[in-house]
C-alpha cells in the first residue's frame, strides 16, 4: 500500500476506520481515529510522541493502522513494535495483523498479506550444530520421554519456546550462543536472520529488553541485532523505565545460583557444587518467595556474605579446569555476588520481581537519562509510546523525568479519553474510615467494612492489597466470618488463580503486587474493586536517591510520589471495567482520599470523571440498578 503524500496516508486512516472496519462490527470510536493520526504525523515528522489511551479507545489497532499507511513499499525497512509481555506480542503477530491484513485484501488496498514475526535473543533460537552434538550425546532410551521428544522436535522447531518440555539443561545446551561462528551452510538460525532482513516482515515485534539491547549495541558501535527501522513502537511503554533500570545495570535471580551449582555437578565437581549450594539455601529460600514489597535490600544481602566467600575460593580451586562455558557463568556469578554483597558507591541497590513473580536483586546507575538519551532516543527515526498510564490526567511530567525525555524537542504529548461511560457504570465508594495505627483494631474495622461490602455486592470482587501483611490479616479474619462466596488468595501460581476466580461466579480474589496491572477480568467478575490503602511506593534506595534533588520532603512528595501513586491508583481502577458494558463499584477505604482530606484531588485527578458517594446504601442501589437478575443468582458456596 503506497501513498503519494501525507494527506493520502491520512485519508487511507480515516477509509479503514470509518468505512471497512464497521463493516466488520467495528464501531467508529473517533478517539482511535483521532490517536491514529496523531501516530501518523509523528512518523512522517520524525517525532517522539507520547500517547496516553485510556481503555476502550483500541490503541493497537490504532498505531498499526498508522504503520500501515506509513510504511510503504514492501522493500523498505519495516516497522519495530516493542512490548512487555508475551500475550501482546502473541495477538499483534497472530491476531491483530491478520485480521488487518485480511479486511485490507477484500478491499484491495493490499495484494500481499501484511507478515509479522517475534524476534528474541539469540539464547531462544536453536543451533543445529549443537542439537546434533547433544542428540549424538544421548541415549534417548534411557531420558525422560517428554524431555526427548521436545529435543527431537527442535529439528522442526527453531524457537525454544515452543518447545515447553525441554529441560532448562537441555536448551542451555542447544541454544545459539552469544559467539555464533560456526560457518555452517545449512543454519536455519541464519536463514531466520536473513528472512528478517531481506524484507519479509514489514512488522517485526520485540520485548522492551531487546529493542534496549539494540539500542546499547548501536549506542556503543556494536553490531545491531534488529534491523534498522522506519519508526519504533513501544506499547506497554510505562514499563520502559524499569526494563532499562535493569537493563543498564545488573540482576541477581535465584536461576543464576542454581544454574552454577547444576554446571558443578556435571563437571563432577562434586565439592564446590556442595559449598556452594550450601552457603547459599538461606538466600536461595528467600529468593524463591513471592516479592514482598515490605521487604528490604538489606534483608537479602547479608545472606550473601556466606556464598560470596564460597565462589571466591570455588574459583580458586577450579576455575581453569571448568570448561569455557561454566568458567564464563562462574565469573560472571561471582562479580554479581561480590558487587551485591559488598555495594559500591556509584550504584543504587533495590528488589524487584522477576517474571516468575519471585524476588531479584538489582543495581543500576541512579540516573538512567544519559543512558536513554544516547541509545535509544538519539536513534534518527520517529518513536511512538503508548500505554494507559503514561500521564496522570493531561500531565506527562513523571514519566518524561523517568524516561529522559524532559528536554528532548522533538516530544509530542497526547491524551485519547476512554470511550466508557464511566458515570453510568461506575461509583467510587469512599467512606468516612476513621485515620488510626495498622493494628488489630484497624485490621478488624478494615475487614468488617470489606465484608459490608461484599454482600451489597454479592461477592463478585477484587481486593487490590499494597503489602502481603495487609492481605493476610484480612484474609484470615474474613475466613472466619464463612462467607457465602469462595475466596481465593493470588500466590505464586497466579492464572490457576485467576482461571478459578473466573470460574467461579461471585468468587473473591485477594490479591496484591503484580495483580495491579495485567490482569483482565470483564464481565461481572469484578463487579466491586476494593483498595484498602491508597497504593504509595515503599521507600527504597531509588527514592532515596530522588529526594536528594529536592529542597524538602514535601516538594519530592509532591513531584514523585504522588504522580507515581496515582499511576499505580490508574493501573488499579483498569482491572475493573474492561468493557463498554461492565459496571462496577470502586471502594477506596484509605482516610486520606476522603473529600476534604490531602488526597482526595489527588484520586479524582486520577480516576475517570465518575459519581461519588460515602453512602452503603448507595452502593447497593447502584448494584440493584446495572445487573440483572441472574446476577444476584450468581455464585454461593457449593
Amino acid at each position: 500500500m503506497i501513498y503519494q503524500n501525507r494527506q493520502d496516508a491520512h485519508k487511507g486512516i480515516d477509509h479503514i476506520f470509518k468505512d471497512l472496519l464497521p463493516v466488520q462490527g467495528m464501531p467508529e470510536r473517533p478517539e482511535q481515529i483521532a490517536l491514529s493520526h496523531r501516530m501518523l504525523e509523528a512518523m512522517q515528522d520524525g517525532g517522539i510522541a507520547l500517547c496516553d489511551a485510556g481503555t476502550g479507545i483500541g490503541k493497537t489497532y490504532a498505531y498499526l493502522v498508522a504503520g500501515i499507511a506509513f510504511h510503504g513499499p514492501p522493500s523498505s525497512q519495516p516497522l519495530l513494535v516493542s512490548t512487555s509481555s508475551i500475550a501482546l506480542q502473541k495477538a499483534v503477530r497472530d491476531e491483530y495483523l491478520p485480521f488487518l491484513s485480511a479486511v485490507l485484501a477484500a478491499d484491495g488496498m493490499i495484494t500481499e498479506p501484511i507478515q509479522a514475526v517475534i524476534r528474541k535473543g539469540k539464547s531462544h533460537y536453536v543451533c543445529d550444530q549443537r542439537l546434533e552434538r547433544r542428540l549424538g550425546q544421548l541415549d534417548l532410551r534411557k531420558k525422560n520421554w517428554r524431555a526427548g521428544n521436545a529435543l527431537l522436535s527442535l529439528r522442526e522447531k527453531l524457537d525454544l519456546d515452543e518447545a515447553p518440555r525441554l529441560s532448562g539443561y537441555d536448551r542451555e545446551r542447544v541454544c545459539v550462543p552469544k559467539v555464533c561462528d560456526c560457518g555452517r551452510e545449512e543454519c536455519r538460525y541464519r536463514a531466520f536472520l536473513d528472512s528478517c532482513d531481506g524484507g519479509q516482515y514489514p512488522f517485526q515485534i520485540c520485548n522492551h529488553n531487546l529493542l534496549l539491547a539494540d539500542a546499547i549495541h548501536r549506542g556503543t558501535g556494536r553490531q545491531p541485532i534488529l534491523p534498522d527501522s522506519l519508526a519504533i513502537i513501544i506499547d506497554e511503554a510505562h514499563k520502559l523505565p524499569e526494563t532499562a533500570r535493569q537493563m543498564f545495570g545488573v540482576t541477581l535471580r535465584a536461576e543464576d545460583i542454581q544454574g552454577l551449582i547444576h554446571d558443578l555437578r556435571r563437571e563432577k565437581y562434586l565439592l564446590a557444587a556442595d559449598a556452594l549450594a550450601d552457603t547459599s539455601r538461606l538466600f536461595l529460600r528467600k529468593l524463591e518467595r513471592p516479592h514482598n514489597p515490605d521487604k528490604r535490600f538489606s534483608e537479602y544481602a547479608r545472606l550473601l556474605v556466606a556464598p560470596n566467600r564460597a565462589l571466591t575460593v570455588v574459583r580458586k580451586q577450579v576455575n581453569p579446569l571448568l570448561s569455557p562455558a561454566t568458567r564464563r557463568r562462574l565469573e560472571k556469578l561471582s562479580s554479581t555476588v561480590a558487587l551485591f554483597s559488598e555495594g559500591r558507591p556509584d550504584m543504587v541497590f533495590y528488589l524487584s520481581e522477576d517474571a516468575r513473580d519471585t524476588v531479584m536483586l538489582c543495581a543500576t546507575v541512579a540516573d538512567l537519562t544519559a543512558q536513554l538519551q544516547s541509545t535509544l532516543w538519539s536513534q534518527p527515526r520517529p518513536i511512538i509510546l503508548t500505554s494507559g498510564t503514561l500521564a496522570v490526567g493531561s500531565d506527562f511530567h513523571r514519566f518524561r523525568e523517568e524516561a529522559g525525555l524532559l528536554e528532548d524537542s522533538r516530544v509530542t504529548e497526547s491524551v485519547s479519553l476512554s470511550p466508557f461511560d464511566y458515570r453510568e457504570n461506575c461509583l467510587l465508594y469512599v467512606p468516612q474510615f476513621p485515620p488510626g495505627q495498622r493494628n488489630e483494631a484497624y485490621y478488624d474495622k478494615l475487614t468488617d467494612e470489606i465484608a459490608l461490602l461484599l454482600n451489597a455486592a454479592r461477592g463478585h470482587a477484587l481486593v487490590l492489597f499494597t503489602s502481603y501483611a495487609a492481605m493476610s490479616a484480612v484474609k484470615g479474619r474474613l475466613t472466619a466470618k464463612d462467607l457465602l462466596w469462595p475466596l481465593f488468595t493470588l500466590g505464586r501460581n497466579a492464572v490457576h488463580t485467576t482461571e478459578r476466580f473466573k470460574a467461579s461466579p461471585g468468587s473473591i480474589l485477594l490479591a496484591t503486587g503484580a495483580a495491579w496491572e495485567g490482569f483482565d477480568f470483564p464481565g461481572d467478575c469484578v463487579s466491586l474493586l476494593v483498595i484498602p490503602r491508597l497504593p504509595f511506593a515503599r521507600p527504597d534506595a531509588l527514592k532515596e536517591k530522588e529526594r536528594e534533588d529536592f529542597p524538602n520532603l514535601h516538594s519530592f512528595i509532591r513531584a514523585i510520589v504522588v504522580p507515581e501513586m496515582q499511576i499505580k491508583l490508574k493501573q488499579g481502577f483498569g482491572r475493573a471495567i474492561r468493557t463498554e458494558t461492565d459496571t462496577c463499584v470502586v471502594a477506596i477505604l484509605d482516610e486520606r482520599s476522603i473529600p476534604g482530606q490531602r488526597y482526595f484531588e489527588d484520586v479524582k485527578t486520577a480516576l475517570p470523571d465518575m459519581r461519588i458517594t460515602d453512602s452503603l446504601h448507595e452502593v447497593e442501589a447502584f448494584i440493584r440498578s446495572v445487573k440483572g437478575p441472574d446476577y444476584f443468582r450468581e455464585g454461593g458456596k457449593p
